[in-house]
């Protein structure tokens, strides 16, 4: 008896792992009630695309992207699953198909290209020098010799390594989360950061010893949705991301969540 228990037990793990397997190749799937989904992966540091709101005890990811990103699911009839990752590691978790798309304050550009499939532009925004005020880091000309923050990953990354080919003496600190950026500039173990103008604002505005100022981008601009390589998805999102564009409800939502309204515009201005 022992033995025919012994086995019926290890037949029953071996259809559990098949059946947890089968249903592990796919993140678009049935949910437990019965209704279709989409697993989107975000990077939650970056208010307002993506961050936590913990008002009322709870802990749940909110923002511009997760909007846009509901809006879409419920017009392709699926429920929307959203779960969370390093900025750093979006990419590689589509690559191995561990999400069916990725909104984060993305930027297509050419070398993410390379790796996923990209959406239409969904909106516009500008990169901004952050330090404490006083400190006289207005320009990029100024960063010689001084320590500048920025988000892992990230096309500011991308953006202050041109700066520093034109600018002697920076020392580049790169972080996963952008608090994390603002706590180091606070606490004075780096002089700057570079940030997009849309989340600085937050943060500028809940600690006022800070301050920023926009500067240009030669780069890429723009945010949009990352899909893994040959995705059928692109062309079905995109006929919703013009239906939003030209119902005004991407509108609605950039002057709910952002200071100023500016989605997707033709005027080059950067993401992440």
């Amino acid at each position: 008896m022992k033995r025919r228990r012994l086995l019926l037990g290890g037949l029953l793990i071996a259809s559990l792992m098949i059946t947890i397997g089968c249903g592990g190749n796919q993140s678009a799937n049935q949910s437990t009630s019965g209704s279709k989904t989409l697993t989107l992966l975000t990077s939650p540091d970056y208010p307002p695309y993506g961050f936590y709101d913990t008002a009322g005890g709870a802990r749940k990811i909110v923002g511009f992207d997760i909007d846009i990103a509901n809006y879409v699911a419920k017009e392709l009839g699926y429920e929307l699953k959203v779960q969370e990752s390093d900025f750093n590691g979006l990419i590689p978790a589509l690559q191995v198909n561990r999400a069916d798309f990725v909104m984060a304050g993305m930027t297509p550009t050419d070398e993410r290209k390379k790796n996923v499939d990209f959406s239409t532009i969904y909106f516009q925004a500008k990169n901004t020098i952050v330090a404490l005020k006083g400190n006289n880091l207005a320009k990029a000309e100024n960063f010689a010799g001084k320590r500048v923050g920025v988000q892992l990953g990230s096309i500011q990354e991308g953006d202050l390594k041109k700066i520093s080919e034109k600018v002697q003496g920076i020392q580049i600190k790169a972080l996963n989360r952008v608090p994390e950026i603002i706590q180091e500039v606070k606490a004075k173990r780096i002089d700057a950061a570079i940030v997009e103008d849309t989340v600085i604002q937050g943060f500028t505005k809940a600690n006022p010893d800070l301050e920023y100022n926009v500067i240009p981008s030669e780069g890429p601009s723009g945010s949009a949705i990352a899909f893994p390589k040959g995705s059928a998805r692109v062309a079905e999102f995109n006929q919703v991301l013009e239906k939003m564009k030209t119902s005004g409800e991407l509108d609605r939502l950039a002057k709910q969540w952002f200071a100023t309204s500016a989605p997707a515009s033709p005027s080059p201005s950067p993401t992440k």
